[in-house]
């Protein structure tokens, strides 16, 4: 399902995401209902977004925000985005701490998750993605646009002779070949070490904030204490990268705990770097949105501490 109401140009856009425990679409739109009665707007989308969350769709709403804005500056304002994101988080009631809010303009949003706070919102929701946009979703409101011309193809290029062959020359003597080196002493790990992991999660999002929460989503099945370092794109992707806390075991233990943990099967075997190992997962065929490549890293805590040299 896929409605985009038109929005006015100086609007300051809410949109808000849920993902709820559903098996289809109805069920979905129907957890969400009372919801939507309250807050008003329309539904802008329902997805089956089983592949990031088994067993849940998402429903995003959107609406207009009630902040009052004066002028294009202070509606494209960081301030005045939070202010959007945030005065719609307390609207929800009392119970509802306010959560870290990210901007990065036209655009900011915050993510809450607390299965046992929303049910209360919206029965079987896992996850709340409340976003503000200055002008309206870009990414919506520019998919409309014609394509632009393509360019003419370049003239081919008149072919060159070849040049031609140089005289034959003496051979050049053939060194002895040198021995090759002994295979290197195998690492044996400490059982009792301390292992940091590291995820990153490639997302095909149209949004940032919409990576976010479906690399959360993936994230938080090895752990709910993962924190976001930095979101970049690449290519067409964006990728969302995870510092995942420590853990005591080997490299190898503890790599496979998180592998079984995220549930995925396909998994490359792991890559050694030093003490380091690197495990990686592809969808294929790749989605058009969503979770389309995880990458795995762990590494002792030792071998990342840098010591001065004495």
């Amino acid at each position: 399902m896929d409605n985009r109401p038109a929005m006015a140009g100086d609007d300051l856009e809410l949109l808000i995401t849920l993902v709820v425990a559903a098996d289809d679409e109805r069920q979905a739109l129907t957890a969400c209902a009372g919801l939507l009665r309250r807050v008003g707007g329309s539904v802008l989308q329902a997805r089956d977004c089983s592949d990031e969350e088994p067993g849940c769709w998402s429903v995003t709403i959107s609406r207009t925000s009630g902040e009052p804005t004066t002028g294009d500056a202070a509606r494209h304002s960081a301030g005045a985005l939070a202010m959007a994101v945030r005065g719609f988080v307390r609207a929800l009631g009392d119970d509802f701490p306010l959560p870290r809010i990210a901007c990065d303009p036209p655009a900011a949003w915050a993510v809450i998750e607390d299965p046992a706070l929303l049910d209360g919102l919206v029965p079987g929701a896992e996850r709340l993605l409340v976003e503000a946009w200055a002008g309206g979703d870009p990414y919506r409101r520019d998919a409309g646009a014609a394509p632009e011309p393509e360019p003419e193809p370049e003239p081919t290029p008149e072919p060159t002779p070849d040049p031609a062959p140089d005289p034959p020359q003496a051979p050049e003597p053939v060194p002895e070949p040198e021995p090759e080196p002994g295979p290197e002493p195998a690492l044996t790990p400490d059982p009792d070490s301390t292992v940091r992991l590291l995820l990153r999660v490639d997302v095909a999002a149209d949004r940032p904030a919409g990576a976010e929460w479906q690399a959360r989503a993936v994230a938080s099945r090895v752990g709910r204490d993962g924190k976001i370092t930095r979101v970049a794109p690449l290519g067409h992707l964006l990728s969302v990268h995870f510092d995942l806390g420590t853990s005591v075991g080997s490299t190898t233990s503890v790599l496979l705990d998180a592998v079984s943990s995220l549930g995925r099967s396909g998994w490359s075997a792991p890559e050694w770097s030093g003490e380091s190992a690197t495990v990686r997962w592809s969808a294929t065929p790749p989605p058009i949105t969503g979770v389309t490549a995880l990458e795995l890293n762990a590494t002792p805590t030792s071998a990342l501490v840098w010591t001065e040299p004495e």
